[in-house]
């Protein structure tokens, strides 16, 4: 089995420098099948637990590159067309956006290409979030600004004609570059983070209303904790009856700040007048990078982007108790079995999704996240060769919020879809 595997990971290895396969099908006996189950800790080479490889793409078949400043993969989200049902994944690379139609997850399709709206390509910073029917994408690129794109636009695309380059609906230019982007789909407003260029606000929360998707409206900012990193805003249902229907973001707060590195709190629901209503720093920070809360509101999952690094130790997972808005906890710790940098979190249900770079997707159930409690039961490593504590290589981020089931996992080299047998859990 050993050597099987290693035998294995050196194909996938090989074939990710070269790009050279076919995503339709199992290419020669020289490369890995496209699709495969998650069989004794592998599938195509890839190691694994409980998540099944059902496709992939390398950065060259999706538009991009895996050479540095040329179209490495970064942030990646989804749309499911109201009308038909299809699924898309929107992956972002640094010299545009992708436009993959999985609907059926072992034949996926590259339909589409939109070019960065940047002439600085070589940056590798790009967030992309939906609404309306809308994709909205973000970039640190010099003026860049933000990108609009009507998705309801790949239904008339000749798939014969695949992957066909689209422009863009419109285009924001309240900013220049952006680090980051949340959308409260709920209320319809923007909270592009980390903006810079040409603004009057800092780089903090700069609010859009999105009520007509194709023109947003700036609606004010919060410049009173300098540097927001990545923010989630809700409409608040949880334990704290005192902001119940208030519009609330949940923030990483690095420096420079009154509070350097800290889990931030903010009430946004009057958009001229936001109030801060905690600022909970915590032991060990390295950067203060993304959290996700858990669907009740009542905890927030949080990643420190620099502490693996800084301090040696394996990918760590904080768990805040928010029940409380005005004094979070820290009420666990959660250390995964490698040394790897973790990057984006999501939740959905009880699971808890982990971008962990080099590591790849890690699942996490939360059941007893209330407690402080985590615990890993399932992966998929994209980056076989190793889990150090670096940047560069694997997954940046994930979506696992189709009907499907399917979870797209993107990141610097490629794009991977895949599906977790998580109904096994007790």
């Amino acid at each position: 089995m050993r050597v099987r595997l290693i035998t294995a990971l050196a194909a996938v290895v090989a074939l990710g420098l070269t790009g050279t396969a076919s995503a339709q099908g199992t290419g020669s006996s020289q490369k890995p099948t496209r699709h495969a189950p998650c069989v004794q800790g592998e599938a195509a080479g890839f190691p694994c637990k409980r998540v099944d490889l059902l496709s992939y793409f390398w950065m060259e078949e999706i538009g991009g590159s895996q050479v540095v400043g040329q179209g490495r993969g970064s942030d990646v989200w989804g749309w499911e067309d109201p009308e038909t049902g299809r699924e898309y994944v929107i992956a972002g690379r640094e010299n545009g956006t992708a436009f993959v139609d999985i609907t059926d997850p072992k034949r996926p399709l590259y339909l589409a290409n939109l070019p960065t709206a940047s002439p600085q390509s070589q940056v590798i910073w790009r967030d992309i979030k939906v609404y309306a029917d809308h994709a909205y994408i973000v970039s640190e690129a010099s003026n860049h600004g933000m990108q609009i794109f009507d998705l309801n636009r790949l239904r008339t695309l000749d798939r014969s004609a695949a992957p066909v380059n689209v422009v863009e609906d419109a285009r924001y230019t309240g900013f220049g570059r952006a680090h980051n982007l949340n959308i409260n789909e709920e209320t319809g407003y923007g909270y592009a983070v980390g903006t810079r260029q040409g603004i009057e606000c800092s780089q903090g929360l700069h609010m859009m209303d999105l009520s007509e998707p194709t023109a947003p409206e700036f609606v004010g900012c919060f410049a009173d904790d300098g540097y927001i990193h990545d923010t989630q805003c809700v409409v608040y249902r949880g334990a704290d009856a005192r902001y119940l229907g208030r519009e609330i973001c949940f923030a990483a707060s690095p420096t420079p700040g009154p509070s350097p590195h800290s889990v931030l709190i903010v009430d946004v629901t009057d958009k001229a007048n936001p109030v801060i209503i905690s600022n909970t720093p915590y032991e060990g920070a390295g950067y203060s990078h993304q959290g996700w809360l858990t669907p009740d509101q009542e905890t927030f999952i949080f990643g420190d982007e620099g502490d693996e690094g800084a301090f040696g130790h394996n990918t760590r997972t904080l768990v805040f108790d928010v029940r409380n808005l005005e004094s979070p906890l820290h009420i666990g710790t959660h250390f995964g079995p490698t040394r790897a940098i973790n990057h984006n979190i999501y939740t959905e249900t009880r699971w808890i999704y982990q971008s962990n770079y080099t590591a790849g997707l890690r699942i996490l159930d939360g059941r007893d996240a209330a407690d402080g409690e985590l615990e890993e039961v399932a992966y998929f490593d994209v980056y076989p060769p190793h889990d150090n504590a670096v940047f560069g290589f694997g997954t940046w981020s994930n979506y696992a919020w189709f009907s499907s089931g399917v979870i797209a996992v993107h990141g610097y080299q490629g794009l991977w879809i895949v599906k977790a047998r998580l109904g096994q859990q007790k």
